[in-house]
């Protein structure tokens, strides 16, 4: 089985096509993250929409898989139960682990040296975020 760090966002089910839009620059409060999910129109059943988080620095952000590397559960599964440390890290929910805000390597846990699976976004005019390639 692959670990978190050698999968990559489109590697998993339902991974969005470059260029889809993932928020709002504004919709994020900074030092905090938004939890979101993109459903595929195929997927009528919503069975497993594609889950990620957004972590915001001032006018900067990174998107994650919303999924912690230690065992493949999201590290939350909605913005009020965030374990943040606002510019600094986010953690797991389940098994607490820690990871860093800007590149979303584990410095504390089980999963300690894996990465968080990262989601490469561009923010366009008018806050878009999308992701790029």
């Amino acid at each position: 089985m692959a670990t978190s760090s050698s999968l990559r966002w489109f590697d998993l089910p339902n991974a969005p096509s470059v260029g889809t839009e993932l928020g709002i620059l504004t919709d994020i409060p900074d030092g905090g993250a938004k939890i979101a999910s993109l459903e595929l129109k195929s997927d009528t059943n919503n069975l497993n929409p594609f889950k990620f988080i957004m972590l915001r620095s001032g006018q900067n952000v990174v998107a994650y898989v919303n999924r912690c590397a230690h065992f493949g559960v999201p590290l939350s599964e909605n913005d009020e139960h965030l374990i943040l440390d606002s510019h600094i890290s986010i953690s797991c929910n389940v098994h607490y682990a820690r990871f860093r805000w800007q590149d979303g390597y584990c410095i504390r846990g089980d999963c300690e040296g894996e990465s968080l699976i990262a989601i490469p976004i561009t923010i366009e005019a008018g806050g878009r975020i999308v992701i790029s390639s």
